[in-house]
């Protein structure tokens, strides 16, 4: 399975990392038929630079509103300030849903900003991404 995700929503995760600097942004992307298309930026109510916790009333909402809208969540999203994007040790300690993907935006300028993986009992597994150009 690869992850089709809209040029403009990587640059709206960008976005959103470069505002909570010093700190992870986190939120959830949404896809229509197989494509990521929207986020939903969430509060990372740990205001840390290493990992995140999100809101879980602002959680229900996004996934809510996700619901009326027809969409389903595609992904989990966050951002490293300061690292690449690959999946940190908490990152993998932390991931409790197998089925879930896993999106890192790196906001480092490097190569390969945005990468996607699922986590499962401590094993990571790349999944394929690619960006839609408008």
């Amino acid at each position: 399975m690869t992850l089709q995700i809209e040029e403009k929503i990587v640059t709206a995760m960008v976005e959103h990392g470069r505002r909570e600097l010093p700190n992870e942004a986190c939120g959830y992307l949404a896809a229509q038929d197989g494509v990521v298309g929207r986020h939903f930026e969430l509060t990372n109510r740990d205001a840390a630079s290493d990992h995140f916790t999100m809101d879980p009333a602002e959680q229900f909402a996004a996934i809510r509103q996700m619901r009326e809208e027809g969409l389903e969540v595609a992904a989990v999203y966050h951002t490293h300030p300061e690292t690449p994007a690959r999946p940190s040790n908490e990152d993998i300690r932390l991931a409790n849903d197998p089925a879930m993907v896993y999106v890192i935006v790196s906001l480092l300028a490097i190569e390969e900003p945005i990468r996607a993986f699922r986590i499962n009992g401590g094993e990571v597994v790349e999944v394929p991404l690619r960006v839609l150009t408008a």
